[in-house]
């Protein structure tokens, strides 16, 4: 598991890798539900005899939205927790590009390097990670992307030298 850092720490950070997460298999019934849950029911995704047969991957792949998606999982996995956290939420990404398809069945892993991080307003931290997402076997990533997170804590814990 990670350490805990203070907020303090963060800045010391910058331009290192932070982690990288424990492997995820990304099922066909991972997949399955993912199309549910988005309505994105391509046969590339859920028809594994027609992906075989009328593809160049040799059965199902995964959403590329789902690959993204778990980084969610992947951070909470292996990314330092900041003790004076209250609450983190998604700002975006600057950059997203799907490098290669994770097939039904493969195992994948996120390796983060903390690019930027800085205070705004008086209880926000914005964080930016170089994000990868790994397919294990594979030379080509999943996914490479800029990810931006804020993360709030209580003002009076900011750093002096913030």
């Amino acid at each position: 598991m990670p350490q805990d850092i203070s907020l303090s720490e963060v800045r010391d950070l910058i331009g290192k890798e932070i982690g990288v997460s424990d492997w995820i298999t990304v099922s066909q019934k991972t997949i399955d539900n993912f199309a549910e849950a988005t309505g994105d029911f391509q046969f590339i995704h859920t028809n594994p005899e027609r992906a075989a047969a009328e593809t160049p991957f040799g059965g199902t792949i995964a959403h590329g939205f789902l690959s993204l998606s778990l980084l969610s999982a992947m951070n909470y996995n292996c990314l330092p927790k900041i003790r004076e956290q209250t609450m983190g939420i998604n700002y975006g990404f600057e950059k997203v590009r799907f490098m290669a398809p994770v097939k039904s069945g493969a195992r994948v892993r996120g390796r983060f390097t903390m690019a930027d991080a800085r205070f705004r307003g008086a209880g926000m931290l914005m964080i930016t990670y170089d994000a990868t997402v790994e397919v294990e076997g594979e030379r080509k990533p999943a996914l490479t992307a800029v990810w931006q997170t804020i993360i709030q804590f209580d003002p009076n814990d900011r750093p002096a030298d913030a």
